[in-house]
């Protein structure tokens, strides 16, 4: 009778120091700050004090929090963290990352002007034609994440109540949720515009 073994359990790689000091940061109260001053700002497009809106958009680019945040969502959660820009860079090391949160700040704006996109093109789904796609470098994507937590919560303030587009904490199934609500009542009229080549043509 053959002897037999208990599958070997399969062991994760130790992380390399820079790794795990960078796992090791306290994201969760980075992102409570975030929030906080997001909140802020939220209430305070909604009273349409936009001196004050101003004044807590600069606070939140220049806190370390956001942009901490805004280097692990281009560096490590966006879909396109390993695509490169001109510079080729892809995969940035925890060190790179700390870098690049120092880089992003808005005193170095002035010095630091965007870098040219990698244009590529990409087929259009079900047809043969191609679309356009501006792939800017790990930098300009950090620049654009930290501006996006700061206007954001503006923006949300005054946005339609049925827009879903592109917004925070809303997906194709709320418009499909709402579009059933409007139309269970009674029959409605379905608009379908679409700007041929809008943004392929423009200057």
């Amino acid at each position: 009778m053959t002897d037999t073994k208990a599958p070997k359990s399969k062991r994760k790689p130790p992380l390399d120091p820079e790794s795990e000091s960078w796992h090791k940061l306290p994201w969760r109260k980075f992102e409570q700050h975030v929030y906080r001053i997001q909140k802020r700002i939220f209430r305070a497009e909604q009273r349409g004090n936009q001196r004050a809106v101003q004044k807590l958009q600069k606070l939140l680019m220049k806190s370390r929090a956001a942009r901490m945040l805004a280097v692990r969502r281009v560096t490590q959660d966006n879909q396109g963290k390993k695509t490169a820009g001109i510079d080729g860079v892809k995969a940035v090391a925890p060190k790179q990352r700390l870098d690049m949160v120092e880089n992003i700040h808005p005193k170095h704006w002035k010095h630091l002007p965007p870098q040219p996109v990698r244009r590529v093109y990409i087929p259009k789904p079900g047809k043969d034609e191609k679309r356009g796609l501006g792939i800017p470098v790990m930098r300009d994507r950090g620049h654009q994440a930290l501006v996006k937590l700061a206007l954001e919560p503006a923006w949300e303030s005054k946005f339609e109540a049925n827009s879903y587009g592109f917004r925070p904490g809303r997906s194709c199934h709320d418009a499909i949720e709402a579009i059933h609500i409007i139309i269970n009542h009674k029959a409605k009229y379905v608009l379908d515009a679409d700007l041929k080549g809008c943004f392929d043509h423009a200057s």
